[in-house]
């Protein structure tokens, strides 16, 4: 397990609002930077921890906040890969009374493991994470039926009550789609190759269709 630790927080992707991301409008964090590398990654390109934008952290609390949603999921890249940035985020928007939520490719067992190893970062975010979504994607075992989660053997662990797993179970699966004023997508929320393909396919069509109609 690797660790940041010049003080920053490097921010492959930052989405102010979102309700693909787990329960209710939510602000999205992803980090730069994964030593896990599942194989099928959604987000290859956020493996390498060169790139991303370094951000104090300070910085990132006033955004989230100023975003006004009432959660905070954490993804990645690896957030554990970045406990110690990511701890100080999570705790000062939780004392707001913003709920987080963290995916993780390693399992609790690995985590717990750290803990117990010395690792305060790695101890802080867990301690400040309402809900963990913990295991590596394994491309052979897709779940099609519980919200967020990329493979069955993903776990589920409640950490705080902000986010009963009530309503986890009454939250479909979602998959967003952002077309920006210059044209690029932005895709959040999980889908298979197949769905993500045909859905991309028909937006193409039909933004081609528009501008044909407008020539």
């Amino acid at each position: 397990m690797s660790s940041t630790s010049d003080g920053l927080l490097h921010i492959g992707r930052f989405v102010d609002r979102t309700v693909a991301e787990g329960p209710g409008e939510r602000t999205a964090i992803w980090v730069q930077g994964c030593t896990i590398r599942c194989a099928g990654c959604f987000n290859p390109h956020l493996w390498t921890f060169r790139g991303g934008t370094p951000t104090p952290t300070g910085e990132v609390i006033e955004r989230v906040l100023a975003a006004g949603t009432q959660g905070l999921t954490l993804l990645g890249g690896e957030p554990f890969d970045h406990a110690a940035p990511l701890a100080e985020v999570a705790r000062a928007v939780g004392a707001a009374g913003v709920s987080v939520m963290t995916f993780s490719g390693y399992t609790t067992a690995q985590l717990n493991g750290q803990v117990h190893a010395g690792r305060p970062g790695v101890a802080a975010l867990l301690e400040a994470t309402d809900l963990l979504i913990a295991g590596p994607f394994v491309a052979a075992l897709v779940d099609r039926d519980r919200p967020w989660a990329g493979s069955t053997n993903q776990e589920f662990v409640q950490r705080g009550d902000r986010i009963p797993m009530a309503a986890v179970a009454a939250t479909p699966d979602r998959l967003e789609i952002t077309v920006a004023a210059d044209g690029v997508l932005s895709v959040n929320g999980w889908a298979d190759d197949e769905t993500l393909d045909a859905l991309l396919h028909d937006l193409g069509r039909r933004r081609a269709a528009t501008s044909a109609s407008l020539r």
